[in-house]
C-alpha cells in the first residue's frame, strides 16, 4: 500500500479527490501548501503547480513528484520534469491516469482494497462456460455493454466480472439501481449538482466519481427521458450537471441492466433509440435458472457451504429429496431465490442434518412446454434457442422419451428438430448411446 501526500489549496478540489484515492487502497494526507506538509514518509507527492509555487528546483531533493497543472503548457512541463519531477498531469485530473502514475512511480500494481478483482461465476453447464467466454473477450475492451435476463440472474454479477477483467479495473465501479432513485432526483445523483451562486456547494454526480473507471446502471429502462439524454452525452464523453451551461470530458464505460425488454421500449418511443444503440454495443442474454439445470446443484452446493459457515452451523447436507425438488422447481426467483431457499432451510435446520424438501419449502412443479414458455415470458428468446439450450442441459440425465415429455412434443418431432437443428444426441454415464426406435 503506497503512502501518498496531496497538497492542494482548493480544498473542494483536494477533498474529492483524496477520497478517489483512498478508495484505490492508497493512504493519503492531504495539505493546503507546501510548507506545512511532512513528506518524508510518503512515496509519492501530489501537488499542484500553484502550490508548488517556486520551489521546483526542490523537486530533486522530494519524495517522488507528480504535478498537477491548473493551467497546463509545454514549457512548464519540460521545465518541471527537467527539475526533477516524475509527471506532469493536468487539471481536471482523471483518477485512471493518475493511478497509472502512481503505479509507475512505486513500480507495482495498486488494487483497491474493497474490490476483489477476481469474480467467481459458479456453473459447469455450457451456458456457463460460453458467458465466462465471452466475459473475458468482452472485457477488456471499453465498450458500452447491455446485460438482459429476469430478476435473481446474476446481472450485476457479470457487470462485476466484466470490470475486473478490465482495463479499468484499479479504477471504481459505481453501482446505481435506477428504479430505486426518484425520478426529480436521478438527474442530480447521476450528473451532479452545479452551484447557482457562491453560497451554494456543488455536488459531484456518480458519473464524475466513475471518472476512469466503470458505471453499472441497473434497471436503465426506469430511467425518465431527461436522464436517458443526459446519459447519451455521457457515452459520447462529456457531462454536463444540472444547472450548469457546460460540458466537461469524462472517460467511463457505461454497463447497463434490465429485466424488460428493451428494444420493445425502444420501438414503442419508451427508450431513446440513440442511447439503446450506444449501450447495445456488446448484449449479454442471461439464462433463467431453470434452463440450467447442470448448475442447480452446484450453485446450491456453493450457497449452503457459504451460508452454514456464515450462520456458524457446519455438518449439513442436501438431501436426496431436496436435490429432487431443486430440480424440478421452476425457479421464477433464479439464483437469489435459490439463496433465499437455502438461507431458510439452515436456520430451521438441525446442525448435522440433512437438508429436506420441507427446510427448503419448495413445492416440484411440472416442466413447462415450449409453447407455455413463450406465453409466459415474452422477453425470452426464440423457442428454437429456448429447444437448443434445454436438450444440450438435459440430455445427459434423461432419455429421449423424457426430453420429448418435458418439451411437451412427440419423439419424432424431438429427433426431426435435433436433426434441422444439428444437434446430436451425446452418450451418457448412465446409458450410453441412445438409439432411434
Amino acid at each position: 500500500m503506497a503512502n501518498v501526500t496531496l497538497i492542494d489549496q482548493d480544498a473542494a478540489r483536494r477533498e474529492p479527490l483524496a477520497a478517489d484515492l483512498r478508495n484505490q487502497g492508497l493512504t493519503v494526507s492531504t495539505f493546503d501548501a507546501l510548507a506545512s506538509a511532512n513528506t518524508a514518509s510518503c512515496d509519492v507527492l501530489i501537488v499542484t503547480d500553484q502550490a508548488l509555487e517556486n520551489q521546483a528546483s526542490a523537486c530533486e531533493t522530494m519524495p517522488p513528484v507528480i504535478v498537477l497543472a491548473e493551467d497546463p503548457s509545454i514549457k512548464a512541463s519540460v521545465s518541471l520534469l527537467q527539475a526533477g519531477a516524475k509527471d506532469y498531469l493536468s487539471l481536471p485530473v482523471k483518477l485512471r491516469d493518475l493511478m497509472a502514475s502512481v503505479e509507475r512511480i512505486t513500480a507495482k500494481p495498486l488494487r483497491p482494497r474493497n474490490q476483489n478483482t477476481r469474480v467467481e461465476m459458479i456453473g459447469s453447464s455450457e451456458i456457463m462456460k460460453t458467458l465466462r467466454q465471452r466475459i473475458a473477450k468482452v472485457g477488456p475492451t471499453d465498450s458500452s455493454v447491455l446485460i438482459l435476463g429476469q430478476s435473481g440472474t446474476g446481472k450485476e454479477l457479470v457487470a462485476k466480472g466484466i470490470h475486473a477483467v478490465s482495463r479499468r479495473s484499479h479504477t471504481p465501479l459505481i453501482t446505481l439501481n435506477c428504479a430505486t432513485v426518484p425520478t426529480d432526483l436521478i438527474e442530480a445523483e447521476l450528473f451532479g449538482v452545479q452551484p447557482y451562486d457562491s453560497t451554494q456547494k456543488a455536488g459531484r454526480g456518480l458519473v464524475e466519481a466513475a471518472d476512469g473507471g466503470t458505471l453499472f446502471l441497473d434497471e436503465i429502462a426506469e430511467l425518465s427521458a431527461a436522464a436517458q439524454a443526459r446519459l447519451l452525452q455521457v457515452v459520447q464523453g462529456e457531462n454536463r450537471r444540472v444547472g450548469s451551461a457546460e460540458s466537461t470530458p469524462v472517460d467511463v464505460r457505461i454497463i447497463a441492466a434490465t429485466h424488460r425488454d428493451l428494444k420493445v421500449l425502444t420501438e414503442g418511443g419508451d427508450f431513446r433509440s440513440d442511447l439503446y444503440y450506444r449501450l447495445n454495443v456488446i448484449c449479454f442474454e442471461l439464462s433463467p435458472l431453470r434452463n440450467r439445470h447442470q448448475d442447480i446443484i452446484e450453485i446450491g452446493e456453493r450457497l449452503l457451504d457459504e451460508t452454514c459457515r456464515r450462520l456458524d452451523k457446519p455438518g449439513l447436507a442436501l438431501g436426496k429429496q431436496a436435490r429432487q425438488a431443486m430440480l424440478s422447481y421452476h425457479w421464477p426467483g433464479n439464483v437469489r431465490e435459490l439463496s433465499n431457499a437455502i438461507e431458510r432451510a439452515v436456520i430451521l435446520a438441525d446442525e448435522g442434518s440433512e437438508i429436506t424438501q420441507a427446510l427448503l419449502a419448495i413445492e416440484p412443479t411440472k416442466q413447462e412446454t415450449l409453447a407455455e414458455v413463450a406465453k409466459a415470458d415474452p422477453s425470452q428468446t426464440s423457442l428454437e434457442d429456448y429447444f437448443v439450450r434445454f436438450v444440450q442441459e438435459n440430455e445427459e440425465f434423461l432419455t429421449e422419451t423424457e426430453l420429448a415429455e418435458r418439451l411437451g412434443i412427440s419423439r419424432k418431432s424431438l429427433w426431426e428438430r435435433r436433426q434441422r437443428l444439428q444437434i446430436p444426441r451425446r452418450k451418457t454415464r448412465k446409458r450410453g448411446s441412445r438409439t432411434d426406435s
